[in-house]
């Protein structure tokens, strides 16, 4: 049952680690920064690189969502657990998001000309994502599958 909570619950944090605040950005710190969070790097991907915003879009709320509906609806016996190596995969996709995430914070401070911190909203998303594949594991440990 605590398996299925702590699943359940990401739910409700997924959607607030979007909005958090991931990090504050500007253009030296005389200027000021501004806080970016997953959703306001979307809007403004949208409006500069849609083809990029589509895929970036699935990596940082489709997949992580979807794989902990999938989970979930595992976990209660809605879907059959062959189901879980797609789940590991959607898994592994939403991952992937954190690690561009991580990787422009490196570049950015490695221009000098950009001030960037780290805000508490990216620790909660990655959070999120690392939480959904201990779940993932605990799952499959839980509910082998029924080959």
């Amino acid at each position: 049952m605590t398996l299925r909570l702590a699943t359940l619950s990401l739910l409700i944090l997924y959607p607030i680690a979007w909005f958090a605040p991931l990090m504050r950005a500007g253009l030296l710190p005389i200027f000021g920064l501004s806080e970016i969070s997953v959703i306001t790097g979307l809007q403004s991907l949208w409006g500069s690189d849609a083809p990029l915003a589509l895929i970036v879009t699935f990596f940082a709320i489709f997949a992580p969502y979807l794989k902990t509906i999938g989970l979930a609806l595992v976990q209660w016996g809605y879907l059959d657990p062959r189901a879980k190596p797609v789940l590991y995969v959607l898994g592994k996709l939403a991952m992937a998001d954190i690690f561009l995430i991580a990787l422009y914070i490196t570049l950015a401070k490695g221009i000098g000309y950009a001030t960037i911190e780290v805000a508490w909203g990216l620790y909660m998303f990655t959070s999120c994502i690392v939480a959904s594949l201990i779940l993932s594991l605990a799952t499959e440990r839980a509910l082998p599958n029924k080959d």
